[in-house]
Parts: C-alpha cells; structure tokens; sequence
C-alpha cells in the first residue's frame, strides 16, 4: 500500500517529526514573556545552541539541492555555486563579534544608530523583507520538489499531454547525446526545436502525484505554528533536532550510492575526467578559478547583510559564545557540504540525463537508492534543515518589521501588543514564501540573486563598522543606484516584450567545438576509443551558445525555425552597463560572463561609496566617538557591568587611539590582538583542512 507513492513507514516518520517540533514548539512558548525573549531569547544562548543556531540558520535543504544539481551538471567545480563561502568562513571572526558589540538586536537598528536615520534603517528592513519572500521561496519550492520526485506516477496512470511531454524529453537526451559525434540536418532541426523546448520548460522526466502547493501549505503551516508560540527560543532549541537531522540527510546517500556504483573506482568509471577538476575546467566549466574568486568576493561583501546572522550573535551571552558558536557551525556545515558534493557526482555515475530539471536530483536519488523507512528519515532531514533556516529567519524578520518599520511610527506600544503583530508578521512572510514558491522555476537563478544582492547593503555595514568617513547620503545614494541595477533593471527587462525581443539584447556567445583530454570511460572502452577504463584519451566537447545578457535566449514557437528568439531569465544588466565601453561579450565563456557580473557587483558599491562619501558633509564627531567608543568595547559577563564599560569608552574615546592599526586617521580598525591571531588564523588551518579533505575526495580510487 502506498499513501500518494509514499511507503505507510515513510509517511509514519514524518508525522512523528512533525509532532515533536510542534511539542519543543509549545514547550519553548513557556519561556517567552516578552520581546527581548521573543527576538533574541533574552541574549542567554550559549556555546551549545549557538552552534546548532549557526548550523541551522546557515543550512538549509536548497543549498545541498544546489551543490548536488550544479555537480550533476557541471562536474565537482559546480559545488562553488555553494561551497565559495568556505573562504569566507575566517572573516566570521570578526563579522560575529561586530553583531554583538553593537548591542542592537537588528540590523536596521545598527544603520539608524551609525547614520542617525531612521529612513535607513526602515529601507534596509524593506530590502531584507523582500529578499526573505524570495528566500522563504527557495525553501518551499526544494521542499516541494523534493517530495515531487519522490512520490512519481507511473507511466500508465499519465495523460495524452504527461506522457508527449515525457516522450519529448527522452528523445531529447537521446539526441543530445549524439551530439558530439554529429547531427544529421533532420536531426539537427529536431535537437534545435526541442532543446528550445526544454529551455522553455515544456518538456518532463516524470510526471508527480502531488500538488507542490499541498506541500507548500502543510510545511508553511507547521513552522509558522511553532515559531509564533516560541520565538527564537523555539529555533534554538527545535535547531538540536534538526542540526542532527541535517547532518544524517547529508551522510545517507554516500554509502549506498557508492556500493552501488562500485565504490571510487566504479565513480572514475563512469564519470568524466573533467567532472573531478576542483576548480573547473576553464574550458568546459561555468566554473573556472575566476568565476570562482569573483563569486567569493561578491558573497564577502554580501556576508554582513545576513539579518538573521545578526540575530544570532545578538542572542549569545557574550561574543565568546557567539564567535565559538559561529565558528564550530559554520565549519561543520562545510564538513557536511563535501557529502553533498559526491552525491552529485554519484548522480552523474548513476543518472546521468534522466532528469528534466537539475533541482530534482536529491529526491530522485532518495527514491532511487534508499529503502522504505530511510526515505521518511531522509524526508524528516529535508524538512528539518529548511525548518530551522526558516524559523530563524522569520523571528528575525518580524523584529525587522517590529524595530524598524512599526515601532518608529506609532504610538508607543506594549509587549504584548508587539508580540502579536511580530507574530502575525510571521504568517505573512510565510505566505509571501508560498507565493514566490509559485513563480520560481530553476534554484540556481535565485542562488545568483542571493550572491549578489545582499552588497547593496553590505558594502556600506562592511564600511560603517571601520571607516568613520562614510556618510549616511553616500549609502543612500549607493543604495539607491545598485538597488536599480541588480534589481529594478534585470526585473523589468525580464518581463518587458521590447527588452525580450531587442535583436541586441539576445546576443550569444560563439558556438565551438574542443578536443579535451580525458580518462576513458566504460563507455569509451566499449566504442573502441580506448583500450582500457583509465586510459588518456581526446573527445571532442561541444561548447553550446551561451546567451550574453539574458539566461537563456530561445526561439518563440520551438518547432518553427523561422520563429523569432526571445529573452529568458535575468537580465544582466551589470554586462549591459559594460558593453557601453566597446567590450564584445560574444567572444567570452559563460564562465567569464559570470566573472564579469560578480566582480561588477563587489567592487562598483565601494567605489560610490568612497566617491560619495568625500562629496557629502561628515557624520559628527561625537556621535561617531560615542558608536566607535562602544564598538571597541568587549561585552561584560553582566548587563550592569556592560553598561558601565560602555559609558567609560565612551566618555574617553582617545583611549583606544593607541590601539589602532592607524591612529589619528579615518579607520577604525585595531591592531590585532592573541585571540585574533589564533582565531582568524586557525580558521584558515581549518580552511586548509577541507581543502584537502576534498581533494582526497575526488582523486581517490
């Protein structure tokens, strides 16, 4: 008996997991008396929630999803859609212990105090709110998704228009893997036509039982339950179930796949030689060493935007606590994420071009390899690690909304009238999730938007934390014109007819066609190009076009030839502004467009920043020496004895001049102290570590 394709056990494991977070749920409600409570658990977490805090708020199904479908596409390179943030995990150090020295409990707060505005802080909240929409998004639709692709109907049950849809997609990978070798011109007209087609998202590996939008709805319900009666209490203490239930989602695979596959040796077999290359091919890869350094230097800048990582630092009971649990989170997340990367290259050895859409490979795998009772289990880690990302994010969203678009403009109010509204904001973001959930189609465009996006804002908290000259109309400014390239502008284009079908817009890079050398597969072996598995043989590799301002170009009516192209996706506005110089993008690789886009949005904020900064008047002197005075200042073991420490730095702000790495000049930096030393340097050994860790990964056989 199957419940809608689910085994009655899987179905059985979930309901058993649902039931135990709604009852730490109710538990944690016990605890929350007030705001403070509610937003950042009184600021009396310690080390051992601080870390599952981390991990959990950090982690969440998409990513694994995300690292695992860019494997499957791209070969082990694809893992730096995701993995990237291993290089940024050493500035935590110093990011975390900012958080908690600002002694805010929001980001906004923090820009209305630095720049003494209100309309900054309210426009960081609105900024963040929308991007949480689109985030709560992401969760929803790996969820949905994933239950998708467990929960297949079979071939019979399809109608006429399924089963022409899973036919078209067969034919299409059929044709697609003789491409290499040559198409015949009927062929070639039929490759064209469908490969439109599947651009368009009209063509399906198999067809679901389930309705996304019932997962949608149940998923949303439950975690907007158990966050409303706990608040942040409630992620904390729901985060030590779920972070041990990430931790299994990201292991089960790996043995069964690799029994089934036949261990490493059997994986060097049946995978590409070019799929192992760390940093990818700067040939056959989106992910070549620049793409990869300018998608690192796009998320450093971004790192400090995270609100949610905020609200966990501000929820520690000292920066000690909050620094070890950042640190230990983060890394332990980077161990699990090498898991996440081999399934995807399990998938390559064991399902290579069975799947419409990339996104789907977990759930397909899950169904594929796990037995009944391990798929609920696997169901339950899903859950849990986009669960925990969530509840934690929306407390943190709704004190957003609270602190710094309620509470500024009414009437002041009591805590109990803010905890309703704060709780009611919570259902609202997760409606709005839903709703993205809706009309989102592919992860990795989303995971693109959340690289860059967030340097809206981080250039200028990166700044306002260590350069006194930053000035409250140079972020604004700032603010403004990024927002409007990385967002206004790509959105509209991507909906506006004149921009889709502007011949100058749907310009793509030149098609060729490589010899790559390779170790020779199974499959070489059996067509004669080698004489055994291993050897080092030449293929010809066929670099498709690769659209320069959109995702994807691709005709209007697929089976027409003669048909008009149109825009599909994004539009890169930041490779727009570019070709203004001169600058023919039609000779660049896909993975130097991505380069070009990703360094534009890291750098072009500071530039206006400083620009900007030297044209408008200087914040005050003494408003500055009172929020530097209290930054330089370690939290104290008590609220009183903090307080006190606080007002003496304040009242002698000379006293730190000796200490800077500049004294007398704008910066605002220290010179490093032991704990900096051992901390941001041992995070780098641990860098190292992992490195390594997944360099055996990929060349043991």
């Amino acid at each position: 008996m199957k419940i809608l394709g689910l085994n009655p056990l899987d179905a059985g494991i979930i309901l058993v997991y649902f039931a135990v977070i709604l009852w730490l749920g109710k538990r944690a409600h016990r605890f929350t008396k007030s705001t403070a409570d509610f937003y950042i658990a009184g600021r009396r977490l310690g080390r051992f929630y601080q870390f599952f805090l981390s991990l959990g708020q950090a982690t969440s199904s998409e990513q694994a999803v995300a690292v695992a479908r860019e494997v499957y596409r791209q070969g082990i390179g694809g893992m730096w859609i995701q993995y990237l943030v291993l290089f940024l995990t050493p500035f935590y150090w110093f990011t975390t212990a900012f958080y908690r020295r600002v002694r805010q409990m929001t980001l906004g707060d923090y820009y209305t105090e630095r720049f003494r505005s209100r309309f900054l802080g309210a426009a960081f909240a609105v900024f963040t709110l929308v991007m949480a929409v689109l985030g709560g998004g992401v969760g929803f639709m790996v969820a949905g998704k994933t239950v998708q692709a467990l929960t297949p109907k079979p071939s019979e049950l399809y109608s006429a228009a399924e089963k022409q849809s899973v036919d078209m997609f067969n034919e299409y990978q059929a044709l697609r893997q003789s491409l290499d070798r040559g198409l015949s011109p009927e062929e070639g007209a039929r490759y064209a036509e469908l490969n439109d087609r599947f651009k368009k998202g009209e063509l399906k590996s198999f067809v679901s039982y389930i309705d996304p939008l019932a997962v949608y709805l149940i998923y949303g319900v439950i975690v907007a339950i158990y966050t409303m009666l706990g608040g942040f209490f409630a992620a904390a203490v729901t985060d030590v179930i779920q972070g041990c239930l990430i931790a299994v989602f990201s292991i089960m695979l790996i043995p069964i796949g690799l029994s089934r596959i036949g261990g490493f040796a059997g994986l060097h077999a049946r995978v590409p030689d070019y799929m192992f290359n760390l940093f990818g091919s700067v040939t056959t890869s989106e992910y070549a060493w620049y793409t990869i350094l300018a998608m690192v230097v796009a998320n450093l800048v971004s790192i400090t935007a995270s609100a949610p990582m905020m609200q966990t630092a501000s929820s520690a009971k000292n920066e000690y606590a909050a620094r070890f649990g950042t640190i230990t989170g983060m890394f332990f997340k980077r161990f699990l994420m090498l898991f996440w990367a081999l399934a995807g290259l399990l998938a390559v050895g064991l399902f290579a071009g069975r799947l419409h859409d990339p996104d789907l490979i977990w759930g397909y795998m899950t169904l594929h390899l796990l037995f009944p009772g391990a798929v609920g289990l696997m169901l339950a880690g899903i859950l849990a690690a986009n669960m925990s990302a969530l509840s934690a994010a929306s407390v943190t969203y709704s004190a957003l909304f609270i602190r710094n678009l309620y509470q500024p403009f009414v009437a002041p109010k009591s805590d109990r009238h803010l905890l309703a509204v704060g709780r009611a904001v919570i259902a609202v973001i997760m409606a709005g999730g839903i709703g993205a959930a809706l009309f989102v189609g592919n992860l990795l465009e989303l995971f693109k938007y959340f690289i860059s996006m967030p340097a809206v804002f981080g250039a200028s908290i990166w700044l306002g934390f260590i350069w006194r000259r930053l000035t409250r109309w140079a972020v604004i400014i700032q603010a403004a014109i990024c927002f409007t390239i990385y967002a206004v502008i790509p959105n509209v284009f991507q909906t506006w007819d004149y921009a889709r079908t502007r011949p100058g817009f749907l310009m793509e890079t030149q098609p060729r066609i490589v010899m790559i050398q390779t170790a020779a597969l199974d499959e070489d072996v059996s067509a004669g190009r080698a004489g055994s598995v291993g050897e080092k043989i030449e293929k010809p590799f066929t670099i498709e076009p690769a659209a320069v301002f959109y995702e994807k170009v691709a005709r209007v009516r697929p089976q027409d030839p003669a048909s008009p192209k149109i825009g599909i996706g994004r539009f890169q506005a930041e490779v727009w502004i570019l070709s203004w110089t001169g600058i023919d993008f039609t000779r660049f690789t896909k993975a130097q467009l991505l380069a070009v886009r990703f360094f534009f949005d890291a750098l072009f904020p500071f530039v206006l920043l400083f620009l900007l900064s030297y044209l408008t008047k200087p914040e005050p002197k003494d408003h500055l020496d009172r929020f530097f005075g209290k930054m330089h200042t370690a939290v104290q073991p008590t609220a009183e004895a903090d307080a006190r420490a606080v007002e003496e730095a304040q009242a002698h702000p000379e006293a730190f001049e000796s200490r800077k790495l500049w004294p007398r000049s704008q910066w605002e930096i220290m010179k490093p102290g032991r704990a900096d030393y051992l901390g941001f340097g041992g995070t780098w050994v641990l860098v190292g570590v992992i490195i390594f860790l997944l360099w055996l990964m990929v060349t043991i056989r």
